[in-house]
């Protein structure tokens, strides 16, 4: 600014504290003493131009479309096109899930999101002894290509981008919904949509895994290999932070751990002689969006600032795209609370404005029913418009990251970036991102910042509205969507007629090679794999001959 300068500045700083500022204190006290974000960065009570003297705006802001991306990974970013407006979405049989989507996407949504069940999560069929109870429960169930087949009945997959949230057994539902395609008369060139694929976080913060972290990060750069050579529009990954957030990790860990895990399949990646700069445009991120608005925004700003320079100065990467971090954000669901639901459709609105304020590529917006059980038609609807309402009437779109320049917001962002690249550097130390998750650091660290959030929750030091302030007997009638003990007889039955009906034979061939190539060790798995579900192999099947050629993962106990 003009009429400012360093030494005039701390001159008026210092006399506003001592003049006005003491006055003002005297009449009316703070609310607390310490102000502090969810990571315990505190909160000044103003920022100023000094608060920004170690930062140059061309190398540490810059522009949007340019390294290193802290506006943003496009030059005109929602000007041009709005984020992609996801629903997550998936319970009961392939048909009620398929109903969903086409509904969804009849109302604006222009992606499907993909939720599976805990049996397809962990690699278990329908039909298998610890799957009764749960088919379908927290997602859709699916054990075959004739699953596959009813899930996208009626949708043209070469004109819509999918996301599958599905880690353990990524590779299996990847060939699956390439099988289908292929089926259909659809190059896999031209799908486009994301698998999860990110076995990392499920040791840190999810436990949804299947085999030891060394075979499974071989499953995850087969992936990488496959759709380098092979689907140069589908995201091989979604590293993803979200997990991490919501068991209890701070801002900054999600932010460290998350680029953590990034590095190392980077680095997975380069070990098998894969070009950075030909698989690296083809990753993807995925993060929560909490409450602490301004922490939101800086978060994100922080992780494409950070990302960029990893792949830039750690891993030599040369072009521009293979800078880029490009993120899906998905509203908290840790957030939402089961008192005064309604609650949650505002706390939904408020993160989701951060998300885009922050330049998110997708968002998905939680439903405020979500606390009691999946989300009926009527709340997912509210939650889809939630995003078009931003979209089309607040006018955030129309400017590149609004809030740059900020004294607050760019403050913000250098110190979760210097915070998180503490952490990173300590997990260097360590030997890397695995040998951090085995040893049980990443997972200590989110569970002692879970219990620093409890223990604020219970003392009220950390205000929940409706939770522990505000709270009144005043109840809202939910009427939760339930999945019926008929439709996970449907599915069984299903399968039963699948198994019947195909070629066995072959069924036990591509079984059979596939056991022997996962044995040799040297082999990508993926169109061995694929030959195994075109011919209608399980996903248990595939994952049981895995199972006996890897074995089983058994978590660290961590106190």
């Amino acid at each position: 600014m003009r009429d400012c300068n360093s030494k005039l500045l701390t001159e008026k700083h210092r006399n506003w504290k001592e003049k006005t500022l003491s006055s003002s204190l005297k009449r009316f006290k703070e609310r607390k003493e310490k102000f502090e974000t969810s990571s315990d960065i505190t909160v000044k009570r103003i920022y100023t131009p000094l608060d920004l003297e170690p930062l140059s705006y061309i190398q540490d802001v810059g522009f949007p479309g340019t390294y290193p991306y802290t506006r943003g990974i496009h030059p005109t970013m929602y000007r041009a096109r709005l984020w992609t407006m996801r629903q997550y979405a998936g319970f009961g049989t392939a048909e009620q899930t398929n109903q969903r989507f086409r509904y969804l996407l009849e109302q604006g949504q222009t992606g499907l999101s993909v939720a599976f069940d805990f049996p397809t999560q962990v690699g278990l069929d329908c039909d298998h002894p610890l799957a009764l109870g749960e088919v379908g429960k927290v997602g859709v169930s699916i054990s075959s290509l004739r699953e596959m087949e009813l899930l996208f009945n009626h949708i043209p997959l070469d004109k819509v981008t999918t996301s599958m949230t599905i880690n353990a057994p990524a590779i299996v539902l990847l060939a699956l919904y390439v099988a289908l395609a292929q089926k259909k008369g659809i190059k896999p060139s031209t799908l486009g949509g994301t698998t999860q694929n990110d076995i990392l976080k499920e040791y840190v913060a999810r436990g949804m895994y299947i085999y030891p972290p060394t075979p499974s990060m071989k499953l995850v750069t087969d992936v990488f290999q496959y759709c380098s050579n092979n689907m140069p529009r589908w995201h091989t990954i979604s590293i993803s932070g979200y997990h991490i957030r919501e068991a209890g990790a701070t801002a900054v860990q999600e932010v460290a751990f998350t680029l953590a895990n990034g590095a190392a399949y980077v680095q997975a990646a380069v070990d098998r002689d894969l070009n950075v700069d030909e698989f690296a445009r083809r990753l993807s991120f995925f993060f929560a969006c909490h409450s602490n608005f301004l922490e939101e925004v800086a978060k994100f700003r922080a992780a494409r600032r950070l990302w960029a320079r990893i792949m830039h100065n750690r891993f030599n990467a040369k072009k521009p795209s293979s800078w880029q971090l490009r993120f899906h954000t998905q509203t908290s669901g840790v957030t939402l609370t089961a008192p005064q639901p309604e609650n949650n459709i505002v706390r939904v609105a408020l993160q989701a404005f951060a998300a885009v304020l922050g330049g998110t590529q997708s968002l998905h917006t939680n439903s405020f029913d979500e606390a009691y059980a999946l989300p009926s038609k009527k709340a997912a609807t509210i939650a889809l418009r939630t995003q078009q309402i931003i979209a089309n009437e607040t006018g955030v779109t129309e400017t590149v990251d609004p809030l740059a320049g900020s004294y607050c917001i760019e403050t913000l962002t250098a110190q979760i970036e210097e915070e998180a690249k503490r952490y990173i550097e300590k997990i260097d130390q360590m030997g890397g991102a695995v040998k951090a998750i085995e040893n049980g650091y990443m997972q200590r660290e989110i569970t002692n910042s879970a219990y620093n959030i409890q223990k604020e929750v219970e003392k009220n030091e950390r205000i929940i509205v409706g939770v522990n302030q505000h709270v009144t007997d005043e109840g809202l009638e939910i009427k939760p969507l339930r999945v019926s003990k008929a439709s996970e007889l449907r599915v069984v039955k299903r399968l039963g007629q699948v198994k019947r009906a195909r070629n066995n034979v072959q069924v036990k061939k591509a079984l059979h090679r596939l056991q022997a190539s996962a044995e040799e060790k040297a082999e990508n798995l993926f169109p061995l794999i694929l030959k195994a579900v075109k011919e209608y192999a399980t996903i248990g099947e595939v994952c049981n001959v895995l199972k006996d050629v890897y074995g089983e993962h058994r978590a660290l106990t961590i106190f």
